[in-house]
């Protein structure tokens, strides 16, 4: 059973794991991954960020990669949560929890995951610079080390599950 779920307001990650995993006896792990936006770039720091997204399509991108997951891992439950709109530094912006027996499931599942939802899931990120030489803002381009993190589950023996 999967939670995808795209919204403006926070979640409570540690309310989301309890609706994941409350009254399971099958769930032995539950990986947490929360993404936060960061204010430090360097020289230039991020005062705020802005994600849109294509709705309908997002949520479906972010299905199809968990269902993938589902068939690699043997995963009791997952939840998606992204956020979209304008946050500022320390605000949580993407939560992905994965629920297995073992742990190696939920990990590599959580890990596959963000690696999709950095490359693949329609989103589109502007960040607001603070800095006299910075350009106030501008669209965040997609970085080839995180295409490189994706590409990797493409090779034979990724993502084979505990019992395999």
């Amino acid at each position: 059973m999967a939670t995808i779920r795209l919204q403006r307001e926070d979640f409570d990650v540690a309310a989301e794991q309890r609706k994941l995993s409350e009254g399971r006896g099958d769930i032995g792990a539950v990986v947490t991954f929360t993404g936060i936006c960061r204010g430090g770039e360097g020289a230039e720091d991020i005062a705020a960020m802005t994600l849109e997204h294509y709705p309908g399509m997002a949520e479906e991108e972010i299905a199809r990669h968990v269902t993938e997951a589902e068939q690699r891992w043997a995963l009791k439950g997952v939840t998606v949560i992204h956020r979209y709109g304008r946050m500022v530094p320390g605000d949580n912006i993407v939560l992905v929890l994965t629920a297995s027996s073992h742990r190696g499931d939920a990990f590599a599942a959580a890990e596959f995951l963000m690696d999709y939802l950095k490359t693949s899931a329609p989103f589109w990120k502007q960040e607001e610079r603070t800095g006299a030489a910075a350009e106030k803002t501008s669209w965040v381009e997609a970085r080839d080390t995180d295409q490189a993190a994706t590409d990797r589950w493409n090779k034979p023996n990724r993502g084979r599950t505990a019992a395999e």
